[in-house]
């Protein structure tokens, strides 16, 4: 992993252990929409995981059915 790969993790998982505990719980997928960002940046980097982290959250909405959602293979 990158320098910039490495902070955006790290901020994930803060988000993930010290700031996600006090909201209430809206992700409707699997895995959670923080853990699926961790792993689309982790495996494609941080241009292309956020563009897929944004186009995930911008899916998870009221009207979602939600369920399974894996980060892409390729």
């Amino acid at each position: 992993m990158n320098w910039g790969q490495k902070i955006v993790v790290f901020l994930l998982l803060f988000y993930k252990t010290q700031l996600s505990p006090f909201l209430p719980s809206a992700c409707k997928y699997q895995p959670t929409c923080s853990m699926y960002a961790k792993e689309v940046v982790e495996r494609f980097g941080v241009l292309k995981g956020l563009w897929l982290t944004t186009l995930r959250l911008l899916r998870c909405n009221p009207f979602a059915r939600g369920g399974y959602d894996p980060a892409p293979d390729a």
